[in-house]
């Protein structure tokens, strides 16, 4: 697959599709030419800071915001305005192994691990990145 025909994610280095604002995060690439290319979504330097970024974003919604289930999270993930989130949540809940309204640990690297990817395999319809790429990403977030 050529780059221009990868999905959005695939191309900006970010899994989880996470919209830019006026935060900065460790790894974004905000030269003239991402901003050029992407005017809505983050680009990363590298796949490792998009799972970062994802990971980090997961956290705070359970750290800050006191979400603990699946349809809590993808709930503010993904809000109905833009998704099918119902499905969005039922097909995560499934890849991480937990039913949509159990609680879930995100301080816990292997949910929080399977809760990127599954978010990462929605977002761009496959799964275009190694089981390391996303550990060493999911590891930073939780340093």
């Amino acid at each position: 697959m050529s780059t221009t025909n990868a999905p959005r994610g695939v191309r900006n280095n970010n899994p989880g599709n996470i919209d830019r604002t006026s935060v900065i995060w460790q790894g974004e690439d905000r030269s003239v030419g991402a901003l050029a290319r992407e005017g809505r979504f983050c680009v990363f330097l590298t796949p490792q800071a998009g799972f970062r970024a994802l990971a980090k974003t997961l956290l705070t919604y359970q750290r800050k915001h006191g979400l603990r289930t699946v349809k809590e999270i993808i709930g503010r993930w993904a809000p109905p305005i833009e998704n099918n989130t119902g499905a969005y949540v039922q097909q995560v809940a499934t890849a991480v192994g937990v039913s949509p309204s159990e609680v879930i640990r995100l301080d816990n690297p292997v949910t929080l691990g399977r809760l990127a990817t599954a978010i990462a395999r929605h977002e761009n319809g496959g799964l275009y990145w190694s089981a390391d790429v996303i550990a060493a990403g999911v590891a930073e977030a939780l340093r």
